[in-house]
């Protein structure tokens, strides 16, 4: 009996330090294959770089979507009992650049579109339509010849204005010419002191357009499952410092699965006419407070 136990506890000794055996192989083979895939992973980013420094047209886009929708009814806890209610948002990142030896062309487009609804079932006297209550969109456009690989001589055209209300009411637009400064890969820094700030709007208002300054800082770039896109734009009026204004917009994304991730979104603005519009006030009684939004969501990517 003694004997059989001991051949009992040999066997299963055995059996166990076989399975560890095989463990350790399969973990160092596994180890040995994963070293080749960061090697092979290591020469294709390496072409990938060559053939990102070659030139022609880079095309791209990634954004932010975000959104709730809810419905209650007879739910008397809150204030009110039966209601629909929803929120629904979305970004756009997008760029479509043409980088020559001599020259580039860089377009951009950001968007952030924001819809809310709060509809109480028990009155007709709100609204039961999601209305716009995030709404920008800029457009720019930048050409230059270089004059050296981190310098060049250009033109800027910068659109700004809403699309859901008041679309071009108002609107700005910049037109000016100067100098861009590559410093470092994917920074781009545009310093025009000839610009004119056009600014649209209908009737009698504190809109005015003027003569300045553009500056514009722009950092975009995509690394692995990471994107990044932050862009400074101000305009600097040599007629009254009132005229002048300020946006900075940032986007982060990171990818999940395959294009669909989770996406980050806010800016920050300052615009003494805008708020002296809102306010009905004269320009140089307005409060200009700081402007500000944010976004979370899923993020997709192009």
């Amino acid at each position: 009996m003694n004997r059989k136990l001991l051949l009992s506890a040999f066997f299963m000794l055995a059996i166990s330090f076989g399975f560890s055996q095989t463990k350790e192989e399969l973990q160092a083979q596994k180890a040995e294959k994963q070293a080749e895939a960061d090697k092979l992973q290591g020469e294709a980013d390496a072409i990938q770089a060559q053939i990102d420094a070659l030139p022609g047209w880079r095309v791209g886009a990634f954004g932010t979507i975000g959104g709730s929708l809810s419905n209650f009814k007879n739910w008397y806890a809150q204030g009110a009992p039966n209601n629909n209610s929803g929120n629904i948002g979305i970004t756009v990142n997008g760029y479509a650049n043409l980088i020559e030896d001599k020259f580039f062309w860089r377009n951009a487009l950001t968007t952030n579109l924001n819809w809310v609804k709060l509809d109480n079932t028990d009155t007709d006297l709100d609204s039961d339509e999601f209305n716009p209550t995030t709404d920008v969109f800029n457009l720019s456009s930048l050409y230059g010849r270089k004059l050296s690989e981190k310098w060049a001589i250009s033109g800027l055209m910068e659109y700004r204005t809403t699309l859901l209300d008041n679309f071009n009411d108002p609107g700005y637009l910049d037109l000016g010419f100067g100098a861009t400064w590559t410093p470092i890969e994917n920074l781009i820094v545009v310093i025009h002191p000839a610009n004119y700030n056009f600014v649209f709007s209908s009737g009698d208002t504190v809109f005015d357009s003027s003569f300045g300054a553009k500056i514009v800082a722009d950092y975009t770039r995509s690394f692995g499952a990471i994107n990044l896109k932050t862009n400074f734009s101000t305009f600097q009026s040599y007629k009254s410092s009132d005229l002048s204004n300020w946006t900075w917009t940032n986007s982060f994304s990171y990818t999940l699965w395959k294009m669909i991730g989770v996406g980050f979104d806010f800016a920050l603005r300052s615009n003494q006419q805008e708020a002296a519009n809102f306010q009905g006030v004269d320009l140089e009684d307005a409060d200009n407070d700081l402007q500000s939004y944010y976004t979370i969501g899923l993020s997709y990517k192009f």
